[in-house]
């Protein structure tokens, strides 16, 4: 533990205190000596070893790991480095002490030699032992240094992706926001638009049923029409048969002739009231439906749906005709439903079922002359009243008979539907009257939809 030992001292603690002073402009003076010490260092180990001055050279190094020292005692920047002095500082004054003994007297030195070397390596120990320790210290402290740091980082990072994510989140709901604004507008006017084609199509049906009516209509005003001017002149035959002297008056003739103008008044007052009815059917048809359920023939309000359905297209196409074939139970009697909705659900199955007889005739050209049929019959199965409408029309085809339910699907030429007949008619059936609707069909031969209503 000679001058190796005291070269590593000094050139380490000169080396620690560079870190401080070199490239600093506050320390010029300090780094210079240090560069002057550093130097002086590796000349003092090579001479002591070249020639043979290691004891001289030993004292050398002793000298300047004593000035570091003193740099590190009186400098403030050379705080962090106070440790070496607890290190090496008793080592190097035992060590120095021992060197001037043994140059000063060496025959004393001789005599306490083995007690100075035991003491020097005990200062030695205990130099390395709490280097060691503080060398522990320091890994602990830098690991603890280094925790703190990545979770400060990691903190840093849970805060920036925190205030990221509370920034994504509000652009999000911001977003959101304006979608279910956006939505429920266009909510809005779904249902606007919805009401507006659900009136369209009972516009549409109205339409099917307005040529019919006219049709319907027109029968009894010909009645009231011909009845009028017969008992126009019935009235006259009798004006001029009391214009006679009263003997030659005849009042056989008289009762006669007031008896025909109170059946032809009875004629027109009955015709009168079946215009009245079938104009009230229709202003129903119009008017807004609230659903209200009443005992109703549903016979009669098949049959008459049927026929205004049926002269409807015949006034738009003079000619078409089809053979009209009804097989009404008498059993059923009246049945609680909604007379307006059913009749909306009957005009659009017998529209569209004359519109098939009419789109068959219109295409066939077979040495078979085809003739359009309609059949409609209704029974008592099971406590339900089922009403089946048949028809040989064009028949519908397979792969879209799972769709004639949907909204807007029509198989009609654009303008000619809305596609929203049997949808409404399903939900009025299904929905409305706890019903069911039911349909079979082949393409080319016909299609038969089957209505089951509950009885009560």
């Amino acid at each position: 533990m000679g001058l190796p030992t005291h070269f590593l001292i000094a050139f380490f603690t000169i080396q620690q205190l560079r870190k401080t002073t070199k490239d600093n402009p506050d320390f010029p003076e300090v780094d210079l000596y240090l560069h002057i010490g550093w130097y002086a260092t590796i000349g003092l180990i090579a001479g002591g070893y070249i020639f043979n001055i290691e004891q001289a050279a030993t004292i050398g190094m002793m000298l300047i790991s004593f000035a570091a020292m003193y740099q590190i005692h009186t400098t403030a920047a050379f705080q962090p480095y106070r440790y070496i002095i607890g290190i090496a500082g008793p080592y190097l004054g035992v060590s120095l002490l021992a060197q001037l003994i043994r140059f000063i007297a060496p025959d004393f030195y001789k005599s306490i030699d083995m007690f100075v070397e035991g003491f020097i390596l005990i200062t030695f120990v205990w130099g390395w032992a709490n280097w060691s320790s503080m060398r522990k210290q320091q890994k602990a402290l830098e690991e603890e240094r280094k925790k703190r740091e990545a979770e400060q980082e990691n903190n840093r990072l849970i805060s920036a992706q925190r205030d990221e994510l509370e920034y994504l989140v509000s652009e999000r709901t911001a977003e959101l926001t304006k979608q279910k604004e956006e939505l429920e507008r266009a909510l809005n006017e779904l249902k606007t638009t919805q009401a507006q084609l659900i009136q369209r199509e009972k516009m549409a049906s109205l339409g099917e049923l307005t040529a019919g009516i006219a049709h319907e209509i027109q029968n009894p005003l010909n009645f009231v029409n011909n009845f009028s001017e017969v008992s126009v002149e019935l009235l006259d035959e009798l004006e001029e048969e009391r214009r006679k002297d009263t003997s030659s008056r005849d009042e056989g003739l008289e009762d006669e002739i007031l008896s025909d103008l109170r059946q032809n008044l009875e004629k027109i007052s009955h015709h009168g009231h079946r215009a009245d009815s079938i104009v009230r059917g229709m202003m129903e048809h119009s008017r807004t439906s609230n659903g209200e359920k009443r005992p109703t023939d549903l016979n009669a309000l098949t049959d008459e749906y049927m026929k205004l359905a049926y002269h409807g297209l015949r006034a738009k196409d003079k000619s078409f005709n089809a053979q009209l074939f009804t097989k009404y139970a008498e059993n059923i009697g009246e049945i609680y439903l909604a007379p307006q909705e059913i009749g909306r659900v009957l005009i659009n199955l017998f529209s569209n079922a004359f519109y098939a007889l009419q789109e068959k005739q219109r295409n066939a050209n077979g040495p078979v002359v085809f003739q359009p049929s309609l059949k409609v019959s209704t029974q008592l199965e099971n406590g339900k009243v089922v009403l089946r409408i048949k028809d040989n029309g064009t028949g519908i085809p397979q792969e879209i008979i799972n769709k004639i339910y949907q909204p807007f699907f029509t198989t009609k030429p654009t303008g000619q539907g809305t596609g929203l007949g049997l949808s409404l008619s399903y939900d009025i059936i299904t929905k409305g009257h706890g019903g069911d609707i039911k349909v079979e069909s082949v393409e080319g031969m016909g299609t038969t939809f089957e209505i089951s209503l509950p009885k009560t």
